[in-house]
């Protein structure tokens, strides 16, 4: 059964407010980790786990935000927590401000979130909007491994929310008390050669490491190399904890 208007009022009372997002870039990518995104389609909660981000800065050449201010890009020099979502290969993207105009954090990853405000009902909307390539249910682990998969799971469009901020009985990011002690930093994807593509602001959850767009800890990767361990502060650590 769907919750009550009541109980998702609720909830919603616990969304994260706006200066939790007008941070650092990369502070927020971590923190982000372990969060759960909230969007309230036709009456569910449909929920993710946040597992996988990147940060992205006006500075540096792998940014949208680097080409300069566009109406399209509006959202990206608004203050910290704007959503801005794109197309990217044909589906859509998620992203929220930070920081410091032209500064953003790319939600990459997420897990499929149950409780009791998203219960099965939700999960069964989530595999309805997301389908595998013959039309059968994806399986959860892989339904929102990537960001276009995250956001056709959670119904989000860059019509409705693009350059918009958060409505807490709509769209919202809450703390549910899971951040990771200890993070993986490597580096982002699809960036290509000379336009920064050595900056490690991509942020993965371990535990969820192979649900990831690209799993960091796959084999023949090596520690130091290919990827590091940090803590939440972004403090290199010597070994995996």
């Amino acid at each position: 059964m769907a919750p009550s208007a009541n109980q998702a009022s609720r909830r919603a009372g616990n969304a994260l407010p706006d200066a939790f997002f007008n941070r650092d870039a990369r502070t927020l990518a971590r923190d982000l980790l372990g969060k759960v995104v909230r969007h309230r389609v036709d009456g569910l909660w449909l929920s993710a786990r946040i597992i996988e981000t990147e940060a992205y800065y006006l500075e540096e050449k792998g940014s949208h935000a680097s080409l300069g201010y566009t109406h399209k890009r509006r959202a990206l020099f608004m203050d910290g927590g704007v959503v801005y979502m794109y197309y990217a290969r044909g589906g859509d993207s998620l992203n929220f401000s930070a920081a410091g105009p032209g500064n953003a954090v790319l939600i990459k990853s997420a897990y499929p979130w149950s409780d009791a405000l998203s219960g099965p009902e939700a999960l069964a909307r989530m595999q309805q909007l997301n389908p595998d390539a013959q039309g059968q249910p994806r399986p959860p682990a892989r339904l929102c491994s990537g960001q276009t998969l995250l956001c056709r799971a959670l119904g989000l469009k860059v019509p409705d929310w693009d350059a918009r901020r958060f409505d807490p009985q709509a769209l919202y990011v809450e703390d549910v008390g899971q951040a990771p002690a200890a993070l993986i930093s490597t580096t982002r994807l699809g960036i290509p050669p000379g336009r920064d593509e050595h900056l490690e602001y991509r942020y993965v959850d371990p535990a969820y490491a192979a649900f990831c767009t690209r799993n960091p800890l796959r084999r023949g990767q090596v520690a130091g190399r290919d990827y590091q361990w940090v803590d939440r502060d972004g403090t290199l650590l010597p070994h995996a904890p």
